[in-house]
């Protein structure tokens, strides 16, 4: 080796600012709050950038499980979500859960669970003989799980003569997947409280037993489905439509009227909606722009900026618009949502893209020279 490369060895090796493999900071499972087994993942490191909080995926019921990022300017709103849904639904602050899913733990934020007093652990295996084991004998005060797991497991409780060690008075929230009504006689027999938690890993947690858990929730008349309404969130659809009854959501909520948003009716909206922003309070179209091509990314909802869109304006504009196959029944914008309240998840995008913009560039790492 010549003198010049081993002093190059020697630079890199004792003075180097860029870190090693060795000295890179690790985000594990556990430090998420997810280290269970589920039969549907590979355990995988990746890059993950630091403007991300953190990365997940869809559940991937219907189709391909899409990668989520989730910006650091979004951990409040989803963090108060989900303690509003502890508080509504009557969790005893330092209770014990049982996760059936692990997965589900990345739509609760991880500092909601601690800052609520929470502990939980996940069944040994991603199987209901698993999932009993550890109810039967963790005895959980919360349980979070898909409902139609949840109501297989008790079923297949009494046919295993395990009825008499399945814990009372539980709080259930089924997650992930529709409700399934035949869950809730079952679950009456041992006293338990079922609630329907709706929302997704893109956005956290939206509503509990059909009442908003966030405040910038619109619902807006489906494209082709008279009796349904969209839910959106921020201005950003969901694809998820529901009927809206007074009659109320058949979980109800202690000391709360019920919630209107009848979820286990869900229906997928068609066509979809898409959504232009026509006014900004950005100085510049091109960061819009740019923020709508990072909801495009890593939240998989398609946002468009106006050409003529306004920079600059007191706040935020999002007009709705069918997809072409639905403009013969709505040729208009069928919503206008204006901000600052119901665009806050929009908003908070935009906020992650300027923190990202203003972050120094200047070391050498990031100054990749062609």
């Amino acid at each position: 080796m010549s003198d010049i490369l081993r002093d190059l060895e020697s630079m890199v090796n004792d003075f180097g600012t860029a870190p090693t493999l060795e000295m890179v900071e690790r985000r594990t499972l556990a430090d998420k709050g997810i280290n269970g087994a589920t039969a549907a993942h590979v355990i995988e490191e990746i890059h993950t950038p630091y403007n991300l909080a953190f990365v997940s995926f869809t559940t991937g019921s219907t189709a391909f499980q899409n990668i989520v990022g989730v910006t650091h300017a979004e951990l409040p709103d989803r963090i108060d979500a989900s303690l509003k849904a502890f508080s509504l639904a009557g969790v005893a602050q330092g209770s014990h859960a049982l996760v059936s899913y692990a997965p589900l733990v990345n739509v609760f934020p991880l500092a909601a669970l601690t800052r609520y007093g929470l502990t939980w652990n996940f069944p040994q295996r991603s199987s209901r003989d698993a999932f009993l084991l550890s109810l039967c004998r963790d005895k959980p005060g919360l349980v979070v799980g898909e409902s139609s797991f949840i109501r297989a497991a008790l079923t297949d409780a009494l046919s295993l003569g395990l009825a008499d060690e399945i814990p009372r008075g539980i709080i259930v929230f089924t997650a992930g997947t529709t409700l399934d009504l035949d869950l809730l006689p079952i679950a009456e027999r041992y006293g338990w409280h079922v609630h329907d938690i709706y929302g997704c890993q893109e956005f956290g947690w939206l509503t509990l037993d059909g009442i908003p858990l966030r405040g910038d929730i619109s619902l807006i008349p489906s494209p082709e489905q008279e009796t349904y309404c969209e839910l959106v969130v921020g201005g950003l659809p969901m694809a998820d439509s529901f009927p809206v009854s007074k009659s109320g959501h058949v979980c109800r909520l202690p000391g709360q009227a019920p919630g209107e948003i009848i979820t286990y009716r869900r229906r997928r909206t068609h066509p979809e909606y898409e959504v232009y922003v026509a006014a900004t309070t950005l100085n510049s179209a091109e960061t819009a722009g740019r923020v709508a091509r990072t909801i495009v990314r890593i939240k998989g909802r398609v946002v468009k900026v106006r050409p003529d869109v306004r920079i600059s304006a007191p706040a935020t504009v999002l007009e709705l618009v069918p997809g072409v196959a639905g403009r013969e029944h709505c040729p208009e914008a069928a919503a206008v949502i204006t901000g600052p309240e119901k665009t806050r998840m929009f908003d908070l995008m935009v906020e992650a893209q300027l923190n990202l913009q203003q972050t120094s560039k200047t070391d050498p790492t990031w100054n990749k020279v062609r």
